[in-house]
């Protein structure tokens, strides 16, 4: 089927502003690499000293990956779509501390993005990944079945591998002109929708399923609740101008194509896109009822038991649960796992009602044969003008 077209943020704003960080965006392809090597310098002698690390100076290298040895560590980081920015600041972070840790070793941390199923996928098929961090248990699960991630990779972090959550908001253009207040409107005959590919973006799987849990919390009074769910996800989807590959993509079809009334979001690109993409251009609404999104880690050992990097690679992903990457995580709108650093950020992570998938909707698995399979339900529902 083919779908329808119609900082710490003084760190973060410190490595942005001295234009430290450069991403790679390549547009012929899904896939964005960047490839980032970690020095001691001037730069973040300031920022580092709130986090107890090392100043670092971050630079860009050539594309190619360093192979690892005992002095020169490289990392590759495979990751979803909307994670770049995060992994960007939070790789000077564990630079800083790993180098301050093993004095005589440099760590160069190479970071690929693109839609998580996608992303997986290359993994799968060879891609060298040292860690992946994902958005969705069933891209993990595809790698435990490959044999490149181990079978308890679960139990290898706290919080079940999950270092921070986020959920699913929807942006607006500035002033809201179409009056958007909740998924409901999504379904209007006079509102035009941006979302990703959910065959190949994560987000958009979580997208399509916050929409559909939705309907099922808003007509759970009847008895026709499942068939006036299908009704109004069909009419929301009639309603989509464009599926890209993944989120971010959506984001640059939406705030600078100019495409569609709303796009659906994560929390945390939302608000990138209304501080930086399109300031002054786009509002943010959170809806009344909307879906958690876990996001887990894990160390692909078939690769670094291979390269002597292991050690670097659980400590890389460890550093995800330290009190600064969970502030960094709070700083760029993503839900710390951290209870007491989640609380410190109410004012701009409000609370809000969500639910959880597979509380909803049974185990990823099942969410995937049901809705996202050939010929499954998103197939069907999008299919109909």
């Amino acid at each position: 089927m083919q779908p329808h077209n119609k900082s710490i943020q003084q760190i973060s704003q410190k490595l942005r502003f001295a234009n430290i960080h450069t991403f790679i965006e390549n547009k012929n392809t899904p896939t964005q690499l960047t490839n980032v090597s970690v020095k001691v310098g001037s730069v973040l002698a300031f920022a580092m000293l709130m986090t107890g690390c090392n100043p670092t100076e971050v630079t860009q290298q050539d594309g190619t990956k360093v192979a690892s040895d005992e002095k020169n560590i490289s990392l590759l980081n495979v990751s979803y779509d909307v994670s770049r920015d995060f992994y960007k600041d939070y790789n000077a972070l564990f630079s800083a501390d790993y180098q301050q840790k093993h004095s005589d070793s440099q760590v160069n941390i190479n970071q690929s993005h693109g839609g998580s199923s996608k992303q997986a996928l290359s993994v799968a098929n060879g891609l060298q990944a040292d860690v992946v961090t994902l958005n969705q248990e069933s891209d993990m699960n595809l790698l435990v079945e490959k044999g490149l991630v181990a079978s308890d990779w679960q139990q290898a972090f706290p919080n079940n591998a999950v270092p921070y959550t986020s959920t699913m908001v929807l942006l607006v253009r500035d002033g809201n002109p179409k009056n958007i207040k909740d998924w409901s409107d999504l379904a209007r005959n006079d509102i035009d929708v941006v979302i990703p590919n959910p065959k190949t973006s994560g987000t958009a799987r979580y997208a399509f399923l916050g929409a559909y849990g939705y309907g099922l919390h808003q007509f759970k009074e009847t008895v026709q609740s499942p068939a006036k769910t299908n009704d109004f996800i069909k009419k929301l989807l009639a309603n989509v101008v464009t599926y890209d590959n993944g989120a971010r993509a959506a984001t640059t079809s939406f705030t600078q194509r100019g495409l569609g009334d709303v796009l659906i979001t994560t929390e945390n690109e939302a608000h990138l896109a209304a501080q930086q993409f399109a300031k002054g251009k786009v509002d943010i609404v959170y809806p009344s009822y909307s879906i958690v999104i876990a996001n887990p880690v894990a160390v692909v050992t078939v690769v670094t038991d291979k390269g002597g990097k292991t050690e670097a690679a659980n400590a890389y992903l460890k550093g995800l649960w330290d009190t600064p990457a969970q502030e960094l995580m709070a700083q760029m709108y993503m839900r710390p796992s951290n209870p007491q650093v989640l609380a410190a950020h109410k004012g701009t992570l409000p609370d809000i009602e969500t639910f959880e998938p597979v509380a909803v909707f049974g185990s990823w698995e099942q969410i995937m044969d049901t809705f996202f399979v050939d010929g499954g339900r998103f197939d069907q529902l999008a299919r109909v003008k």
